[in-house]
């Protein structure tokens, strides 16, 4: 193992905590395959996956949630035949049940089938959640699990009840399947770090999929958590690098600009129309900024993009490979536009893998 300072490509590997997976620094999130938001076709769906497969992607996120299956269907049957050069992850949660609604959108998802997710992170649940995703992923192992949406942001109230069913009964679950070697990694996929910082006190997980809560807008996630996972060797896999899309689109057109599935307020679009400028300063896309930014973080082993079409995947690839200088993430430093314990990507190690 060979030790560098510079930019990771995507060709480049990070071990995910001390587990043996080698994670790429750009992986696959797989809910636009499952129609996030739009209907997508088959044969769309894998022409998007051989296009990932083609852009050397060998990490795919997916979960029963996305499109009630659909996802995972679609995943099990374009890449079952190259699954031992894969990692996939999954998640547990939610059990998809029979519905009668007849709605073309539900949840976000768009002529996804009848089925309806319900919340249930108990030890069966779990158990059964995981046999299912086998099924869908036509495969006899998942990479890694996540317990998928704890949270106050999620669950309000019932964050409390939810959490300890977790952790009294969902938690034995999966680290029984780590246990036999059917999962090689656990951990939870939220869009808060905090609900990830309260398990590391009670249990052992070896990685978060943390979505939107470290990136080149915000964070926070420096003060405690990251500090804490590197006390622990945790990694984290970053979804939702562009924050809702406000980091791809920028601010400078008509709108509306979403951040955090919302329509963004004043705040946040002043200060993405800082990064932007400075940005446009260094004739750098934002958006490349935005992919690259979190895997200057030691504990960042990966960086995953939704991604709903091969040009979107070219694009991304791309942009993950964009020759940015070190005097742009100094000058966002200087305008104190990021963390003053936030690493920029210049100073981040590279491991070489042979």
């Amino acid at each position: 193992m060979q030790s560098s300072n510079q930019t990771i490509p995507s060709k480049d590997y990070r071990f995910l905590g001390n587990t043996s997976l080698r994670m790429p620094a750009l992986g696959f999130g797989a809910a636009p395959v499952g129609n996030l938001y739009q209907a997508m076709s088959d044969q769309a769906a894998n022409s998007t996956l051989d296009s990932a497969l083609a852009h050397g992607i060998d990490y795919f996120d997916t979960a029963p949630h996305y499109g009630f299956g659909l996802s995972e269907t679609r995943l099990g049957g374009q890449l079952a035949p190259k699954r031992e050069q894969l990692i996939i992850s999954s998640k547990v949660g939610r059990l998809l049940v029979p519905t009668n609604s007849t709605d073309t959108v539900r949840h976000g998802f768009v002529n996804a089938p009848a089925l309806e997710p319900v919340f249930d992170y108990s030890y069966d649940a779990v158990m059964r959640s995981f046999e299912s995703s086998l099924q869908r992923l036509q495969t006899n192992y998942i990479d890694i699990l996540f317990a998928h949406d704890l949270g106050s942001l999620t669950h309000g109230e019932q964050h409390e009840q939810y959490f300890s069913d977790f952790m009294n009964s969902g938690y034995r679950a999966m680290n029984e399947l780590r246990a036999a070697g059917v999962v090689k990694a656990i951990g939870i996929g939220a869009n808060e770090w905090q609900v990830c910082e309260q398990a590391l006190a009670h249990g052992d997980f070896d990685c978060f999929l943390l979505a939107g809560r470290y990136t080149l807008l915000e964070q926070s996630a420096c003060d405690s958590f990251l500090p804490l996972c590197a006390k622990r060797d945790v990694s984290i896999i970053l979804g939702g690098p562009f924050n809702s899309g406000i980091l791809a689109s920028g601010v400078s057109g008509s709108g509306p600009f979403y951040y955090n599935y919302e329509q963004a307020l004043a705040h946040i679009v002043e200060r993405v129309a800082k990064l932007e400028s400075i940005c446009a300063d260094f004739a750098i896309p934002l958006a490349a900024a935005a992919l690259q930014f979190p895997g200057a973080h030691s504990q960042v082993c990966s960086v995953i993009a939704g991604l709903a079409s091969p040009a979107q995947v070219e694009q991304a690839s791309e942009w993950m490979h964009y020759s940015i200088p070190q005097e742009f993430w100094l000058s966002l430093r200087d305008q104190n536009l990021l963390h003053p314990n936030a690493p920029i990507p210049m100073t981040r190690t590279s491991f070489s893998i042979e």
